[in-house]
Order: structure tokens, then C-alpha cells, then sequence
């Protein structure tokens, strides 16, 4: 028996989760972890939602609300969508919690007590129009080094961590204006003293993927400089230091410790408080679950912590994965590029997304989600191989014998198939615990080709009239190459494993077995249902592209007057050409007069549901930029009107939509544009553009 630690990302509590969260390191981390407790390993599988930095921040101050409302919000979301595609963790927990924060400051001090935190003087982005410091995530820029897009202190493409000075063409996420340097006084960590230490660790580690230990190398040996750890922002772990109450320790270094504080936290609520340290102190291989961007991170940073603080256990493997893409482009929650988990869990089976991530799985270079590709995988594969040799066994035995026959008369072809069986079901959890999670899965597929060959070519339907023995004898051999399906699908598809489990008439669940071909036992099956249904791409449209749903037009302003009841409120008078007039209710007084507005042509959408506002219906809303609390219309130049589009995107509009439908399409400015995951809005006379300037990434509201 060993005991395994499983370290997995703590995803921001920022947004929704998306695919490419669940294909990084959610449901690597799950097939791992499943098997090893069904192979009898101790586990102990650990994460969070990340609640502290400044992507909540940012998050808060576009919706005008607090830090802890977005973070309560998302956590309780995330645990929902965790739950949905069966992510089995033994504790689950929080940053923002005061357990977690007690932790942190512990580890902080012990490593500061040691030397290896000091104080320096440090030059940082200050806006002049915002009077402020801007800590990492409310700047952004152009690497020196790739000249990729740089989001404060890495980049997005390369992924090289960066200094202020390696962040060229600055911007203020706030305001669109350039900040200057300023000095400034944070507290550093000593990563240059581990340079050595780190790279003697790393000797011998020529079992990590190549992605993971050659751009750990290449960062180490480039040369390692000692990291800031304290940003000025008011949402975070306290600093347990005197003289720096007014700022926060950075989320990285807080986040890391969280594996560590997480597994602390769940000794506690065992009631073993010591119960950590079997994973920590005594042996244990630890494993970390991440996308390719969170590596230096997990094999430098967290390590070197580790080491300063001493006594802990270092990573035994970090099986980063690449990117899931969708057209090409990254997932990204601050882009609002993704398919929502909370979205796509109403629409399908979570076991179908849980074996096309599996099969398409990033683990060397990046792959791309593909609607049409995953409607194959499930149809003729799932559907027309798995599900079809499942049903068909069990159909076959439920309707002739009621109960799992005997083994009764040997055929040639039986123990081959077995032993074949038994083989590629070994080849499967070899695949695993080398975190080959992609080749796993075709082993599990390869077990039901099996299957099927070996029904077809003993023709069951024949013997049962010709030689009811031998009959029995192959349908035992069926059931019991079922049973182990079941067994080898069990981390990657759990709620399918289950249900045949329960089909062969088995007790209690499947992933309390243990990882082993047993033989099959006579049960008493039940009314076999299906496992899966065919699905059709026409169905996936609205989950794929809501934007499609919307009927945004050009519409030109032809009246404008006070709202009776309410002081910040015009009623608009809109000409929609041959849609006809109509009237809308608009919060936009504080920023534009009459005479601005009058005459304007502006992005409408024409199918939200009516509201009553303050006592005047409303047939519409325009769109603008939510630009730090102010409002930025969009204007447009066709006729009124035309349709307002993206390209790529085909428009069938709802009969009407909710104004929760709506926010989940997100828009943001770009360049003076409007884009909508990475393209432009479009009329038919050229870009929607704001009618002020504004800066970057601001959402349309």
C-alpha cells in the first residue's frame, strides 16, 4: 500500500468553470485519484477555489459589489459543477477562509524567521488617474521575450514570469491610461538561493513529461531572481509582519500553501489533527495536476518554499497538460472564452464530456474541442461499441436466463479472449499510474472491441438453440469481460461504471472494489437500460454560441426624454426601420445629455424580455461599455434596422431571452472595438466601435 498525495489547481472564484479548467487538471487529477483508491492506495486529493488576487478584484469593481460576494458566489458554484462531473476530492476547501489565512501567516513567518523573506525597495506600475499602485492582474502588456500578451507578472503565451521592466506598451486595466513607475517597498522571497537545490532535485526526474522538465530547466538555468510576495491591495492573507498592515501577500504564494493548509483542514475535520503529516512528513508521492501555464509555479516556486520552510514532502510528479482550445483559442474566463460547465452539464451526459476530454486529453501539445468530432466520439464510439456490447449482454442474459449463467463447456476461442481481456485491463492502469490518461481510455475502448468480437463470433442467439451449455459458457464469458469494463471505466466514466455495476446485480459501488479481472458471480441482473443515447450537433448550438440567440440591431435615437419616476433614467425613443419605434428605458443620464444622444445610432438587443421599469415598459436595452462604473455606448453605422453580428457565428434568434441569458455573452472593448471571443462585432457597413475612448477589457453591459 503506498500513500498518494493529489495536489490539483485551485481554480479562481472569479467566474464560471469552463472545459478547459476540467480537461487541465480537474479530471486528470480525478482518473488518478480514483484508481488509486480502488488499487487500495491512502489518498488524499486536495483543492479549492482560489479567492484571493487580483482576477477577484477586477471581477468585484466591474459588478460593484464586494470581493467576498463574487468569491461566495462562485465557490458555492464550482462545488455544484465538481459535483455534476463526479470530481471526487477529500477536501475541497477555501482561501478565504480563516483556517487557510492562519496557515499561510505560519509558513510566512518560518520561512521570514529563516531569512528567506526580505524587505526591498522595488520600482511598480502607479496610475496617476487612479492614485494607486497597480498590483499584477490590473496591468497589462507586451512580453519582452516573445512579445505574446502579458497579463502582470507572466506571460500568456510563453509563459515566462516577468519583471515590471519586461512588460512593454503598459496599460491600466482600470483606466486605459499608461502608468509610470514608482518605488515602493514589499517583501521578497529568496528563490535565487535555491537554484542549486532545485536543480539537484530535479536530477534524475527524466520521467516528468518532456514539456514540464525541459521549460523547468530552461527557467532555472536562465537564472533564478528572488520574487516579491506582498502586493498593495486590500483583498488577501494579512501580512504577520509589523510595518506592512496596509498591504496583502500575493496570491501565488498563498495559493501554493494552500495544499498544504487544505490537507491540515481535513485532519482537522476527521477529527486526527496530526492525521497530515502520513502525506507530508512520512512517505507519500506527491502529485500535482495543473495546466501548462501554473508549471514554474509548481516545479520551482512551490518546491523552493518547501525546501526554506523544511520537513515537507517535495512533488514526486507534476504531469502538466497543455491547452484545450476551442477554434483555436485559448479558454479563458477573463477573455470569456469557454464552454461553462454549469452550461454544458444541463445539456449532456457529464460522462460523455468526462470520455471525450479523456480521448482528446492535452497532455503533449493542445487539442481542440470540437463540437462534430465529439458528437463521433459519442455516437459511434460510446454509443455503437461500449453501450452497445453492455446492453446487448445483458439484455441477451436478463431475457434467456434471468441471472449471470454458468460456466459450463470450454470453447478454443474463451480463454484467449480472456487472457486478452485480462491484458489490456493490466495495460489500462499501467497507463494511469504513468498518467497516460489518453492511451488509458483506448485500453478501456479496446476491452469492449474485444467484447464485441468475441459475441459476434460466438453467435449466442444460435447456441441457445443448438447447445444451451456452450451458450452459458459465453454469455459467463460476456458478463465477466462487462464486469471488468466496468472496473476499467470506473475512474474515467463513474456514473456509466456504476450503472453497470448495478446492472450485473452487484451490491454497494463500484469504486469501493478493488483494481482486479475477478471472476464473475452468478447474480441476478436487472432490467438492463441503455448507457448512453445517440446526440445530434443541431442540439449543441445554444450551448456552443448563446451570442446566437441574441437579436442585436441598429437602432437610431429619435426622442429622448426624462423618466417620470426616477432621476438617473431617460425613456429613448428608438427607429428600428422596418421593425418600427419603439421605447426603452436607459440608465445612462449621469454620462450623456439630450443632445448627445439625439440622433445616435446604437447597438440594441430587440429580443429581451419587456421589463416595467419604475413604471415605464421597456421593449429592448442598448449596449455599452461598463468602463470602471461608466457607461460608453456603442455606436454603429448601417441603416436602422440591420443586424449587428460576428462572423463565424450563425444568427437564429430566440422568439426572447432573459437578462441572465444575456450577460452569459461576453462581450468586451478591444482596440476602440467590440469583440466576442477574440472576433468583432460587425454591422453591415464595418465595426461596432465605442463612441468614446475607452481601454481594453471592459465588459458590455
Amino acid at each position: 500500500m503506498e500513500r498518494i498525495f493529489i495536489g490539483v489547481a485551485w481554480p479562481y472564484a472569479n467566474g464560471s468553470l469552463h472545459l478547459g479548467t476540467l480537461a487541465g487538471c480537474l479530471l486528470p487529477g480525478d482518473i488518478f485519484g480514483r484508481y488509486h483508491r480502488m488499487k487500495g492506495n491512502e489518498v488524499l486529493m486536495v483543492s479549492g477555489s482560489d479567492e484571493h488576487g487580483t482576477p477577484i478584484t477586477l471581477t468585484a469593481e466591474k459588478e460593484g459589489v464586494s470581493p467576498k460576494e463574487i468569491v461566495d458566489r462562485y465557490h458555492e458554484e464550482h462545488k455544484r459543477s465538481l459535483e455534476d462531473f463526479s470530481i471526487k476530492f477529500e477536501n475541497f476547501t477555501r482561501t478565504s477562509n480563516e483556517f487557510h489565512k492562519n496557515v499561510v501567516k505560519k509558513f510566512f513567518l518560518r520561512l521570514y524567521e529563516k531569512g528567506y523573506i526580505y524587505p526591498k525597495k522595488m520600482m511598480a506600475f502607479y496610475c496617476n488617474n487612479c492614485s494607486r499602485f497597480l498590483p499584477d492582474r490590473y496591468v497589462e502588456g507586451i512580453c519582452y521575450y516573445c512579445h505574446g500578451k502579458a497579463r502582470g507578472d507572466q506571460c500568456e503565451e510563453c509563459g515566462r514570469t516577468l519583471d515590471v521592466n519586461e512588460i512593454l506598451e503598459p496599460k491600466c486595466k482600470i483606466c486605459g491610461s499608461t502608468p509610470v513607475l514608482k518605488e515602493t517597498e514589499h517583501l521578497f522571497f529568496k528563490l535565487s538561493a535555491f537554484e542549486k537545490d532545485l536543480l539537484q532535485w530535479l536530477n534524475g526526474k527524466n520521467f516528468w513529461r518532456d514539456n514540464v522538465i525541459n521549460f523547468t530547466l530552461n527557467f532555472i538555468k536562465s537564472g533564478l531572481k528572488d520574487r516579491a510576495i506582498t502586493r498593495d491591495i486590500e483583498w488577501g492573507v494579512e501580512v504577520p509582519v509589523e510595518g506592512y498592515e496596509n498591504k496583502r501577500i500575493y496570491v501565488w504564494f498563498d495559493a501554493v500553501i494552500g495544499y498544504l493548509s487544505a490537507s491540515m483542514e481535513w485532519a482537522k475535520k476527521k477529527g486526527a489533527e496530526d492525521e497530515w503529516e502520513k502525506w507530508w512528513v512520512e512517505e507519500a508521492r506527491h502529485y500535482y495536476f495543473l495546466a501548462k501555464d501554473n508549471i514554474p509555479f509548481h516545479t520551482i516556486i512551490w518546491p523552493a518554499m518547501l525546501m526554506g520552510h523544511g520537513g515537507l514532502n517535495l512533488p514526486y510528479d507534476v504531469p502538466a497538460n497543455e491547452f484545450l482550445t476551442m477554434s483555436g483559442e485559448q479558454f479563458s474566463k477573463s477573455r470569456g472564452v469557454g464552454i461553462w460547465l454549469p452550461d454544458i452539464a444541463k445539456k449532456f451526459d457529464t460522462d460523455t464530456i468526462r470520455y471525450y476530454l479523456s480521448i482528446n486529453m492535452p497532455e503533449k501539445r493542445d487539442t481542440d474541442w470540437n463540437w462534430k468530432d465529439f458528437e463521433a466520439k459519442v455516437n459511434n464510439e460510446l454509443v455503437a461499441i461500449y453501450g452497445n456490447f453492455v446492453h446487448r449482454v445483458l439484455t441477451f442474459i436478463h431475457k434467456n436466463f434471468g441471472k449471470i449463467p454458468p460456466y459450463l463447456k470450454e470453447g478454443e476461442h474463451d480463454r484467449k479472449v480472456i487472457n486478452e481481456v485480462i491484458e489490456t485491463f493490466n495495460e489500462v492502469g499501467e497507463y494511469i499510474e504513468k498518467c497516460h490518461f489518453k492511451e488509458g481510455i483506448k485500453k478501456v475502448m479496446r476491452i469492449a472491441q474485444l467484447g464485441n468480437q468475441y459475441m459476434n463470433a460466438s453467435e449466442p442467439w444460435k447456441l441457445l438453440k443448438e447447445d444451451v451449455e456452450r451458450c452459458k459458457s459465453v454469455m459467463n464469458v460476456c458478463a465477466r469481460i462487462v464486469k471488468i469494463l466496468a472496473i476499467a471505466s470506473a475512474p474515467y466514466m463513474p456514473k456509466a461504471a456504476e450503472k453497470i455495476w448495478h446492472m450485473l446485480g452487484y451490491e454497494g459501488s463500484v469504486h469501493e472494489q478493488r483494481w482486479e479481472a475477478a471472476e464473475i458471480d452468478e447474480n441476478e441482473i436487472k432490467m438492463p437500460v441503455p448507457l448512453f443515447n445517440k446526440i445530434e450537433v443541431d442540439k449543441m448550438e445554444e450551448v456552443e454560441d448563446p451570442f446566437g440567440k441574441l437579436d442585436l440591431r441598429v437602432a437610431k435615437i429619435v426622442g429622448v426624454e426624462e423618466h417620470p419616476n426616477a432621476d438617473r433614467l431617460y425613456v429613448i425613443e428608438i427607429d428600428l426601420g422596418e421593425m418600427g419605434k419603439r421605447k426603452i428605458v436607459a440608465g445612462i443620464k449621469p454620462w450623456y445629455s439630450k443632445e448627445e444622444l439625439m440622433g445616435k445610432k446604437i447597438v440594441v438587443i430587440t429580443n429581451l424580455k419587456k421589463a416595467r421599469i419604475r413604471g415605464v415598459e421597456s421593449e429592448g436595452m442598448l449596449l455599452a461599455v461598463d468602463e470602471n462604473g461608466k457607461a460608453v455606448l456603442l455606436v454603429a453605422n448601417a441603416k436602422e434596422g440591420s443586424r449587428v453580428y460576428v462572423e463565424g457565428i450563425e444568427a437564429e434568434p430566440a422568439a426572447e431571452v432573459s437578462y441572465e441569458e444575456f450577460s452569459k455573452v461576453k462581450m468586451v472593448s478591444k482596440d476602440g472595438a467590440i469583440e466576442y471571443k477574440g472576433k468583432k462585432l460587425r454591422d453591415e457597413e464595418g465595426l461596432i466601435k465605442t463612441d468614446k475612448p475607452v481601454g481594453d477589457g471592459y465588459p458590455v453591459r
